[in-house]
């Protein structure tokens, strides 16, 4: 379990790193501007770390099904070369994906205009000032990612379900605490991250620059890789007992 948080922060260090710092020059010497060639990084950073994530919280669900389900079995199913692999293939897939849908964003030439009204380069932004013909493209894969989304969150479902079967008939208290509290830092991760998901792709695309704007993209883009970190250190004794004595 811990060599895949491990992954997830890694990943959360990236996303934020992605934005921030360049907004964060911006403000300072007062640029508006960005090159196509770092707009295009931003994009396949950002694509690629959000596809691992989510690929990753699926092998965490399946990985807490293994380990409250079949206890036993755990040490035979989970092995250290299973871990590798998995995180491997998320990797793998996030790459592959990412290529795959920034090359569809910038393969042909921008025919509107090149001001794009948000802080950092973000995908609906993008697809309204480029050309119809990449506008389809982009709007097949986001269909494509949606059918695949949907069949890994059902994945996701079924094992959840059987968890919290298994838990429910856990007679000792503790133990049954100790299996809840194991999965909910990753349910609370999933659900931050397919709200955050939710806002980003069926949010509307502004024009004009507005607050409401600017607030939702700094929602999706920043706010889940700074709550994921917090979320995980709820879980450890030593940072608890420092929150009570410093609020009770």
């Amino acid at each position: 379990m811990y060599f895949f948080i491990s992954n997830v922060a890694l990943l959360d260090l990236g996303s934020i790193s992605i934005v921030v710092p360049r907004a964060v020059v911006n403000s300072i010497t007062g640029s508006k501007t960005i090159s196509l060639t770092e707009c295009a990084a931003q994009i396949f950073l950002y694509i690629l770390f959000a596809e691992v994530e989510f690929a990753l919280l699926m092998v965490m669900s399946y990985d807490r099904y293994v380990a409250i389900c079949h206890p036993l079995h755990y040490r035979l199913i989970i092995t250290p070369s299973v871990c590798s692999q998995a995180a491997a293939g998320s990797w793998a897939s996030g790459l592959v994906f990412s290529s795959i849908h920034t090359g569809a964003l910038f393969r042909l030439p921008f025919t509107k205009t090149n001001v794009v009204q948000q802080y950092f380069c973000d995908i609906p932004q993008i697809l309204r000032i480029s050309s119809s013909d990449v506008q389809f493209c982009a709007y097949v894969l986001l269909a494509v990612s949606v059918s695949l989304v949907l069949v890994c969150l059902t994945f996701m479902f079924v094992s959840y379900v059987k968890i919290f079967s298994t838990v429910l008939n856990i007679h000792f208290v503790e133990a049954r605490n100790k299996a809840i509290s194991t999965c909910t830092p990753q349910l609370a991760i999933l659900l931050l991250f397919l709200v955050s998901g939710e806002v980003s792709v069926l949010g509307p695309t502004a024009k004009e620059p507005s607050l409401k704007n600017l607030l939702t993209a700094m929602f999706y883009s920043m706010v889940p890789p700074l709550v994921n970190p917090i979320i995980y250190c709820l879980r450890n004794r030593e940072i608890n007992a420092a929150l009570r004595s410093r609020f009770c």
